[in-house]
């Protein structure tokens, strides 16, 4: 079985009641849980992970080049600046989906570009939830 990591960058820990209207009610414990129930539908082993902290991020990053087929990245603000997170990300090499939930390319003009993109397969915008399910489905037929 493949594994994947989820990850989730600044502020996503207040999934649920930070601009609801923007980012829905569904806190990130229940989207952790739906990640989990959606990979093993396609025959994934999902593990998520979130913080606030930029060195926190690219060190599961690294750590997940001995434990993750996949990753699922939500880099939150550090997706419009960080290059570190970029070079964690091509230094280990796995396969790497981008997911946010609002669609950054409608949004404040810093908003959207991001520094990460390169460093993945694809990037998904806007889909909301249901982005990350595409994420997993994505990074399980890339597993073969």
């Amino acid at each position: 079985m493949s594994t994947v990591l989820v990850i989730n960058g600044p502020n996503l820990n207040l999934l649920g009641t930070r601009e609801p209207d923007v980012y829905g009610s569904t806190t990130l414990a229940q989207l952790n849980n739906l990640c989990i129930e959606w990979g093993a539908e396609l025959g994934l082993a999902v593990t998520a992970f979130q913080s606030n902290h930029e060195g926190a991020i690219i060190d599961r990053i690294h750590a997940a080049a001995g434990d993750s087929d996949g990753i699922v990245i939500n880099a939150g603000a550090l997706t419009h600046y960080s290059y570190a997170v970029y070079d964690a990300l091509v230094a280990v090499a796995i396969p790497t989906v981008e997911v946010h939930i609002s669609d950054i390319h409608s949004r404040e003009e810093w908003r959207r570009a991001s520094v990460i993109q390169p460093a993945c397969l694809v990037q998904i915008s806007g889909e909301g939830l249901d982005g990350y399910r595409r994420a997993l489905a994505i990074l399980a037929e890339a597993a073969g």
